[in-house]
């Protein structure tokens, strides 16, 4: 299992995208993504480094699996 990168919030935002999420608003210090078909939204903090746990989450929340987020990462 590869070790989650070190993102802050606007490369998480960039990597999510890469995977069909779209920012569609942001409020406060948290970027909104949604993909259309898919149920659940993605609250991205917009901090200078998201917490490994944190990003665990979102990971698992947006359905990608941790391996397919580092390669869209590493793209």
């Amino acid at each position: 299992m590869p070790s989650l990168p070190t993102l802050s919030g606007h490369d998480a935002v960039k990597v999510f995208a890469k995977g069909g999420w779209q920012m569609v608003r942001q409020r406060g210090s948290h970027m909104i993504m949604v993909k259309p078909g898919h149920m659940a939204t993605l609250s991205v903090p917009d901090h200078r480094e998201i917490a490994k746990g944190t990003l665990r989450s979102l990971i698992r929340s947006s359905g990608l699996t941790v391996e397919e987020f580092a390669d869209l990462a590493n793209e």
